[in-house]
C-alpha cells in the first residue's frame, strides 16, 4: 500500500539547519518548564487511598466531590468508573486533613458517601504508601533509561555507533516533549502515562530503523550520490509507510482521547504528542543529526573480504 501514487522528492535535508534550532529551542523549552514546575504525579507515585465506590443510582463526580469537600476532604480526585453508578475516588497523602492514616481517612470518606447515598457500597479500597510511590518513580526513570541504551547497543550492533548516537538523542527528544507537555498544563503523570512514554519510545524506534535499513540499502545501491542525497531518498522512499501507520494510529488514539474518559487521558495524550514527535523525529533528528556526525557510504558499506582476514 502507498500513501503517494509516486515517489515524492521532498528536500527534507535542506532544511535541517532550521529545524535543528527549532529542536534545541524546543527540547530546553520542555526541560526548562520541567525543571521549574516539575510533573503533577498521580497517586502511583505519590502515595494515597483509592477507593472505588458503587452507589444505587446514577451519581456525577461533581456531587459526589461536594459532599467529600463538606466533609474537610479538598482536592480530591473523584471521576466516573464504568457504569454512572460507579465512582472512582483518588485521595493523596496530602489531602488526608486530620486523618492520620490511610485507614481513617477511608472510614471518613466513607461515612460521607454514606450520607449522600445511604445504599452506597464500597468495592474496592487500596493503599499507595510514599515509600512505594518514591521507588516507582525511580524505577520508571531507570526503566527509560534502560530502554534508550539498550536502543543504543542494538542499533550499534545493526548499523553503526552514529546512527544508533542520533537514534537515543532522537528517542530521548520525544520522551522530553512528552514530559514537557505534561509539565505545562499540569497533566496528571501516572503509571499508565509512563507505560505509554515507553510505548512512543518503541514506536519512534520503529520508524527510525525503517529509515536506516532503507539508508543502509541506498548506500549500496546507489553508488553516486551524496549521503545527504541518500538520506532524502531513503525518508522519501519510506514517507508512505510512515505517514499510513502515523494517521492510523493517531485515529485510535484520538478515539482514546475523546471517548476513553479520565482513566485514559494521560495514556492516550502522551501517545497522541509521542506519535507527532516520533515522526518529527526520525527524519530530522536522528536523520538529520547521523549526517552531522560525519555518516558516509564506507560506514554501511561491507569490509572487503581481504580486509577482515588481514595479512
Amino acid at each position: 500500500m502507498e500513501f503517494f501514487k509516486n515517489e515524492t522528492r521532498i528536500d527534507f535535508m535542506g532544511i535541517r539547519r532550521y529545524t535543528g534550532i527549532f529542536t534545541i529551542v524546543l527540547g530546553l523549552a520542555a526541560f526548562g518548564i520541567l525543571i521549574t514546575k516539575g510533573l503533577n504525579f498521580g497517586l502511583d507515585f505519590t502515595g494515597g487511598t483509592q477507593i472505588e465506590a458503587r452507589f444505587s443510582k446514577a451519581t456525577s463526580p461533581s456531587e459526589v466531590r461536594s459532599q467529600l469537600e463538606k466533609e474537610g476532604f479538598h482536592g480530591v480526585r473523584v471521576q466516573q468508573f464504568g457504569s454512572t453508578q460507579d465512582i472512582l475516588i483518588r485521595l493523596g497523602n496530602e489531602g488526608k486533613q486530620e486523618a492520620n492514616t490511610e485507614q481513617k481517612a477511608s472510614a471518613r470518606i466513607k461515612n460521607a458517601l454514606l450520607k449522600h447515598d445511604q445504599d452506597m457500597e464500597i468495592r474496592r479500597t487500596e493503599f499507595v504508601g510514599s515509600e512505594v510511590g518514591a521507588q516507582l518513580v525511580e524505577q520508571g526513570g531507570v526503566a527509560v533509561l534502560i530502554s534508550i541504551l539498550a536502543t543504543m547497543m542494538y542499533i550499534a550492533f545493526r548499523f553503526e555507533y552514529r546512527l544508533a548516537v542520533s537514534a537515543a538523542v532522537g528517542l530521548s527528544h520525544d520522551a522530553l516533549i512528552i514530559l514537557g507537555v505534561f509539565s505545562l498544563f499540569g497533566f496528571e503523570f501516572d503509571l499508565a502515562t509512563l507505560a505509554s512514554v515507553l510505548a512512543v519510545l518503541g514506536y519512534s524506534l520503529n520508524d527510525t530503523i525503517v529509515v536506516f535499513d532503507r539508508v543502509r540499502e541506498n548506500f549500496r545501491k546507489v553508488r553516486k550520490n551524496t549521503p545527504t542525497e541518500i538520506m532524502n531518498l531513503s525518508i522519501n522512499q519510506t514517507l508512505s509507510r510512515t505517514l499510513m501507520t502515523s494517521w492510523m494510529t493517531l485515529l485510535v488514539v484520538l478515539a482514546l482521547l475523546f471517548f476513553g474518559g479520565e482513566n485514559l487521558f494521560g495514556f492516550s495524550m502522551a501517545f497522541f504528542v509521542g506519535i507527532l514527535m516520533g515522526t518529527f523525529s526520525s527524519i530530522y533528528v536522528s536523520g538529520a543529526l547521523a549526517l552531522w556526525m560525519g555518516l558516509s557510504r564506507a560506514d554501511l558499506l561491507p569490509k572487503p573480504k581481504s580486509e577482515i582476514e588481514g595479512p
